[in-house]
């Protein structure tokens, strides 16, 4: 089918069904996009920067409509969103409009918004989009901080988790990424729970989060609730533990920009620090 152009066709009668606001057929159509394999040569074709403005337009329509079958639809759009996404330039990528970012968060906010392989589309597109400024604003200003937060509280699975982390460390770089984050009651809890508990891709991503708290970030108020949620005993675990060099060395800055607080805790297990300096210092 795919070297009939049928995907080419189907994403044609998506447009055409966008401009002329009927949503008859639509739920096949995207069907018929997640059933059949599309090729690298017939990528390349359907997925042209002038072309992906349109796809984008007209399936960021699709996800605002309402269905009767609306969870397996709004999967499917979103599925296919990411594919445009994954195959356009990097000057398109910078110029993508609020609109899309406003109707893919209510999604992952709604209990039962799309299906797990939706979920996980949905966050592989926002990763891909995060290295540009524009798009992480955009993405803060509809809330997306919070968003993934309450994801995260909830019961992911790994690679969901991973996605969650690493975009929240790119929103973070910004001053309302982490102003968002630190609003939010459980944000320090719900990374540090994450520490040695996921995968190392995870704690990679987490320790980056809080290693943002705590160089741009840091009051008392941010120090203590990090002690109160244990952040200080999982870097001493974490400082024991088989991992990189330098996550280890994240670790200890993290514990050095909040030593003035945290110096006199009993989560701070100071044998640990003494044994990791002396033996970095003997790497050297």
């Amino acid at each position: 089918m795919a070297e009939a152009a049928v995907p080419k066709v189907m994403i044609s009668f998506i447009i055409a069904c966008f401009k002329e606001g009927r949503v008859d057929g639509l739920e096949e159509a995207l069907s018929i996009l997640q059933l059949i394999r599309i090729s690298p040569a017939e990528t390349k074709l359907i997925f042209s920067d002038q072309y992906n403005h349109h796809i984008i337009e007209s399936l960021t329509w699709v996800l605002g409509c309402e269905f009767r079958n609306h969870l397996t639809i709004k999967s499917h759009a979103v599925m296919v969103l990411k594919s445009v996404v994954e195959n356009s330039k990097s000057s398109f990528l910078e110029r993508l409009k609020p609109e899309l970012f406003a109707q893919i968060m209510p999604l992952m906010r709604q209990d039962g918004g799309v299906t797990q392989e939706g979920l996980k589309a949905a966050l592989r597109l926002l990763l891909h989009v995060c290295p540009w400024s524009r798009n992480r604003r955009k993405m803060i200003e509809n809330g997306a901080v919070s968003t993934l937060l309450d994801l995260e509280l909830g019961q992911l699975e790994r690679r969901s988790t991973e996605l969650v982390l690493g975009i929240l460390f790119h929103l973070c770089s910004c001053a309302d990424g982490r102003a968002q984050f630190l609003a939010h009651k459980g944000s320090i809890a719900a990374v540090t729970k994450r520490i040695m508990r996921v995968s190392a891709v995870a704690d990679d991503r987490a320790i980056l989060i809080l290693l943002l708290m705590s160089r741009f970030s840091r009051t008392k108020i941010v120090s203590e609730e990090m002690l109160k949620v244990g952040v200080a005993a999982k870097l001493c675990m974490l400082l024991q533990n088989d991992c990189a060099t330098y996550l280890k060395d994240k670790a200890m800055e993290i514990l050095r920009l909040h030593s003035d607080v945290w110096k006199d805790s009993p989560d701070i297990d100071r044998n640990v620090l003494t044994r990791y300096i002396k033996g970095n210092t003997q790497s050297l």
